[in-house]
């Protein structure tokens, strides 16, 4: 359900009866990294980790000179710098990328190599195939098990000419008729909100639900409540109790399907969306995705 003025209402439906009735729920998950001492603290910076079913957030402090560095990664990650001061440089395949602050950058798999030239924040996105970076998430118990209504993860199809390094500036004018700044790869869709200049009017809300894909709502700056309901089936053991949570940046809230679920400014903030693998209804609006002509749509819905 979306305010007229919500580009989302135009959204192509999902079939109906094309995903059965859950018969079972997974909690959302509620990683506040201001109030938790990070996983890690080095010489580097201070590093959070947090992960959903398929995608994990791993948000460090950094300090210069830092470097994050992947062996073997086994798929592409994301690199996001939302400080508009910080600057990296990106070392994969032999070649070496500076990434300015306020920008998006895609890594291949295989080995890669980032050093912190002016510090900042520095947020790495994952698939739980990182194994080891997903075995350091503080919630990482809460995944022993798959969580149910998420199907396996099915990495979208390579660019015909491979995968390669690619950034892109988050320097991109609001667009009434486009939900946010969005960018997708094989493996993550990212979608930079526009920033809350305030108080979100709490007549203008968007409870809505996903079908079989969780939804990661990273808050960077400023401060959220996430408003979650899950459906009454008719096995009522499964019902769980509605849900509004307070949640300031930094901090990961993750949101599983098919709970009903809206995000509440309550003050000046910003803060990213994220999906794993790319949503479909997204790319399939003319323009919404900001690098399409980079990464192909697969034949059919993954």
């Amino acid at each position: 359900m979306y305010d007229q003025t919500d580009p989302r209402a135009a959204l192509a439906a999902a079939p109906a009866g094309q995903t059965p009735p859950p018969t079972a729920f997974a909690p959302a998950q509620y990683a506040r990294f201001y109030e938790a001492e990070p996983q890690e603290d080095d010489a580097g910076g201070r590093h959070w980790y947090a992960r959903a079913q398929n995608f994990l957030v791993a948000y460090t402090e950094a300090r210069l000179g830092a470097v994050l560095a992947r062996q073997a990664q086994p798929d592409e990650y994301g690199v996001l710098l939302p400080d508009a001061d910080s600057e990296v440089a990106v070392e994969v395949a032999g070649q070496r990328h500076v990434l300015a602050g306020n920008s998006l950058a895609f890594v291949p798999p295989g080995d890669s190599r980032i050093e912190v030239l002016r510090p900042g924040r520095v947020v790495r996105l994952f698939t739980t195939r990182a194994a080891d970076l997903a075995a350091r998430c503080s919630n990482a118990a809460a995944f022993a098990e798959p969580q149910p209504n998420i199907p396996p993860l099915r990495p979208w199809p390579a660019p015909p000419g491979g995968l390669i390094y690619r950034s892109y500036s988050l320097d991109v004018p609001p667009d009434p008729t486009r939900f946010g700044r969005i960018w997708r790869c094989t493996t993550l869709m990212v979608n930079v909100l526009d920033p809350a200049d305030g108080p979100r009017d709490p007549r203008k809300m968007s409870p809505h639900h996903h079908d079989d894909f969780e939804q990661g709502s990273l808050v960077l700056d400023g401060a959220y409540t996430h408003h979650l309901r899950w459906p009454w089936m008719t096995d009522m053991t499964i019902w769980r109790e509605d849900e509004h949570e307070y949640c300031r940046g930094a901090s990961l809230t993750v949101i599983p399907p098919p709970s009903i679920h809206t995000s509440e400014a309550k003050e000046p903030g910003q803060m990213v969306d994220l999906f794993c693998p790319p949503r479909l209804d997204f790319s399939s609006k003319p323009g919404w995705v900001l690098n399409a002509a980079d990464y192909p749509m697969p034949s059919s819905s993954p």
